[in-house]
């Protein structure tokens, strides 16, 4: 038997807890923050490529460059609905090396392709799809560490683990644009690529947009298959969590994730290219980075917030937050030949940036509370064995439903900025998108305040 199994797993008796739990569940997490760092990193590095492409001879048009943005998200959303149930099959520990190791792919993919100018848009697309793999990783990822911690404590630890990692998307915005500015890895790294701007001839790396993660991601997969651990308790065969798509509670909380972490990385993949096209005389690398960076640290707060004052209540306020800050978006963009005011733009964006990390962590927040509370209400009055099996289940439940309500809301980060370029396409700006985003808040706000948050709600959380 593998010395990384642990058979008994107790979080929620205070013994345990204090005496092994805490420790083992502690490390399980610091291991695990990196590796989705990473995962998100390579997922939304493409965010940062498009914006170069064209200055280093790639002919692409501007729906072409938003479709490279956008697929990424596709495929990452759709892996997750596989990631999802993994866990529990293979084990947190093996699945969380396999899935690492796995972004060497498209890491090694894109540094290469790059620095050919006539690698043709098939290949683009297929390693923006391939960047999936880092999307795929979060299912995964949450419903990994959600085994581990005690309902008291996870909203912490699912708020620390997605709000840290979720640093990934604001790290690969902030770090690609400085190291494709040099030969980081010398003669290995390949040549230079010649940039003219304004008459300037300068060189760029961009193959160094892939090549960087690389040493990052082989140590952090050696790092999991050597400190992390699988848990017993933790097995479950597909047939055995597909039960969750019996449960009402697993598609309306679908529909609520998809309005914060749906928006949160949507938002991040489109917001540089949106920038660009808004804002001509921006560089949008500048600030890009800015937007995932407020919504990850909002998602470390607002777990600790939901643990005290309740994932629902928290919730509303929060779509209420967003729908004010989308209005306030649309205020400062350009209209009818004038000129927009990119100062209002930007603040207008953060504020809605942190509104959907505090809104990522309410929502998963409440999904462990709604499921252990269905089955402890089913198994009320009966034998413990019975009580005890029910809170196992419950976390079983719980976990596939993390896992499956972030796949369904990644696939926001195709939908927000295909949404971009077709309102631009249509339209002539991004507007009638925007306003779209703002009715579906309105919508979630309704669900959340009904099922979850109203004085009489069926299922208080």
């Amino acid at each position: 038997m593998s010395k990384y199994l642990i058979n008994t797993w107790e979080p929620e008796a205070p013994a345990f807890w204090k005496s092994e739990g805490r420790g083992t569940a502690n490390r399980n997490l610091w291991l695990s923050i990196p590796a989705l760092a990473l995962a998100f990193a390579v997922w939304m590095v493409w965010s940062v490529v498009v914006v170069n492409l064209p200055t280093i001879g790639f002919k692409y048009s501007t729906n072409q460059l938003f479709w490279l943005t956008a697929l990424p998200g596709l495929s990452g959303a759709t892996l997750r609905i596989f990631y999802s149930f993994m866990v529990p099959i293979f084990g947190g520990r093996k699945w969380t090396t396999i899935s690492t190791a796995s972004l060497l792919i498209p890491a090694i993919g894109i540094g290469m392709a790059v620095q050919d100018t006539t690698t043709g848009y098939p290949t683009m697309l297929i390693l923006a799809l391939l960047c999936g793999f880092g999307g795929g990783n979060f299912a995964s990822s949450m419903a990994n560490i959600s085994f581990f911690f005690p309902k008291a404590q996870k909203g912490y630890a699912l708020g620390m683990n997605a709000g840290l990692g979720n640093l990934g998307v604001s790290a690969v915005q902030f770090i690609v644009p400085l190291v494709i500015t040099a030969g980081v890895f010398g003669s290995l790294g390949g040549e230079a690529q010649t940039v003219t701007k304004l008459g300037h001839q300068s060189s760029m790396w961009l193959q160094n947009a892939g090549f960087i993660w690389v040493p990052f991601i082989t140590v952090s997969a050696v790092l999991a298959w050597f400190g992390m651990n699988d848990l017993a308790s933790a097995k479950a065969s597909f047939a055995e969590q597909a039960v969750i798509f019996k449960r009402k509670h697993n598609w309306l909380m679908c529909w609520l994730y998809t309005g914060t972490f749906g928006s949160f990385i949507g938002y991040s993949a489109g917001f540089p290219l949106l920038i660009k096209t808004q804002f001509p005389d921006v560089n949008p690398l500048q600030y890009a980075f800015l937007g995932p960076l407020v919504g990850a640290l909002a998602r470390v707060v607002g777990g600790i917030i939901a643990d005290k004052l309740g994932g629902a209540k928290v919730t509303v306020w929060t779509f209420v937050v967003m729908c004010l800050a989308v209005y306030g978006v649309v205020q400062f963009l350009p209209h009818g030949g004038v000129a927009g005011n990119f100062t209002g733009f930007f603040w207008m964006f953060m504020l809605l940036f942190a509104g959907t990390g505090v809104g990522n962590a309410s929502t998963f927040r409440m999904i462990p509370v709604i499921f252990l509370t269905e089955r402890q209400r089913a198994a009320a009055g009966k034998p413990k064995a019975v009580q005890e099996q029910a809170i196992v289940d419950a976390n079983k439940e719980g976990a596939a439903v993390l896992g499956f309500t972030s796949a369904v809301a990644a696939y926001g980060a195709f939908f927000i900025p295909k949404s971009y370029g077709t309102s631009i396409a249509l339209t002539g700006g991004p507007d009638a998108a925007l306003w779209g985003f703002v009715g579906f808040y309105i919508s979630c706000i309704a669900i959340t305040w009904w099922c979850y948050a109203r004085k009489n709600a069926a299922m208080p959380c």
